[in-house]
């Protein structure tokens, strides 16, 4: 286990930054807004954004306030803060992110979080300074585990957890490998659905189902290409 601090090196913000000057737009048909896609000027407004307006040592400078650390567990590179409450006998806390989200997610609460928690906030396998995975394999259940032991490489016997979106299932996931050492788990951004043989929903209900299910049929190519094939877009 070895400290870690966010540090990098000029010339890759350089280049990022000149690859943005240099991006050759595609066209599209006029007026079809969302439809098909990210619009055009809302993609270019992003792009200006990274290239004019970001500042990245600002983000670096945020990052450090906080102790960080890198392990490796299971063969995989893990990137970590670990904030230690001022109250000794504070509860530890897993704060789990969404996949591929990272800590960013959380740093606007770390500090009033870590008066009465013991922080661990990992960054997925593949995800941000964890690294590049070495081998397929990295499914919701061995990530749980590596976190899991992570905990107990950090002395943390019992804790908690809290996650949002793939961060859920993380917390939901360790409740099943190891609820004796699970205290309790908080969700949030977690979906579930009715079980089919439910006939009778009220209008608000039939609504809200409805904007699932075309989320489902028009929203979720992204989760399917990373099912599939995420090297596509990595």
């Amino acid at each position: 286990m070895k400290p870690y601090s966010v540090n990098i090196a000029q010339a890759d913000l350089d280049d990022l930054r000149e690859r943005l000057r240099r991006t050759r737009w595609t066209r599209e048909i006029a007026g079809q807004g969302w439809s098909r896609g990210v619009p055009l000027d809302y993609l270019k407004g992003l792009a200006d954004y990274w290239l004019n307006d970001f500042d990245w040592r600002a983000a670096e400078t945020e990052y450090n306030k906080h102790p960080q650390f890198v392990t490796e567990i299971d063969g995989q590179n893990i990137h970590f803060f670990h904030i230690r409450s001022s109250s000794e006998d504070a509860l530890p806390l897993l704060l789990l992110p969404d996949n591929p989200g990272g800590v960013i997610g959380f740093l606007d609460v770390l500090d009033e979080l870590s008066r009465d928690f013991h922080l661990v906030v990992p960054s997925c396998p593949g995800v941000g300074f964890s690294g590049y995975v070495t081998e397929p394999g990295w499914t919701v259940p061995r990530t749980a585990a590596a976190f899991a032991e992570l905990m107990s490489k950090l002395g943390y016997e019992r804790f908690g957890t809290q996650g949002g979106g793939g961060g859920a299932n993380l917390g939901l996931e360790l409740a099943r490998q190891v609820p004796e050492r699970v205290v309790g788990v908080h969700v949030n951004a977690w979906v579930a659905f009715p079980s089919p043989d439910e006939s009778e929903f009220t209008a608000d209900e039939q609504r809200r189902l409805g904007i699932m299910q075309n989320f489902m049929q028009e929203g979720l190519g992204f989760n399917q290409i990373m099912s599939t094939r995420p090297q596509t877009i990595a």
